[in-house]
């Protein structure tokens, strides 16, 4: 009976659990690499509105702080960042708050994370400081 199986050859089953545990993992690396992308431009924005908020607590026009928030989203390209800051230049007050806002959005590249979250997925950072 133990010689009927002794010329069997099971390459063919170790190929279609390759095949089947190599489409998992690399489903699961392309949705780390995209939601990398997505917490880089989270962070980024959030970061640049921070820069924007320090500069305008200091009670610098909106010009100047957009120039920071662009300079400190480098890795964003410009033109696809909104840029808020209310209230405006002429209601800001010392002790008064001042807000700054930047979105983005990120444009999805993998097609089934796209069919999960919406595309492009919008990441917004928000800063309030108090006017000094």
């Amino acid at each position: 009976m133990a010689s009927r199986f002794r010329g069997r050859d099971d390459r063919g089953q170790a190929l279609v659990e390759l095949a089947l545990v190599l489409t998992i993992l690399l489903i699961l690396l392309l949705a780390t690499v995209e939601m990398g992308r997505i917490g880089h431009a989270y962070l980024t924005v959030l970061h640049a509105s921070r820069e924007g908020a320090r500069l305008g607590a200091l009670g610098r026009e909106d010009k100047e702080i957009a120039n920071r928030v662009r300079a400190a989203a480098a890795s964003i390209p410009a033109d696809t960042l909104t840029i808020e800051v209310s209230p405006a230049r002429g209601q800001r007050f010392t002790g008064e708050p001042i807000e700054v806002t930047v979105s983005h959005n990120v444009h999805l590249v993998v097609p089934f994370i796209s069919r999960i979250l919406p595309n492009p997925f919008p990441v917004t950072g928000r800063t309030v400081m108090r006017m000094e």
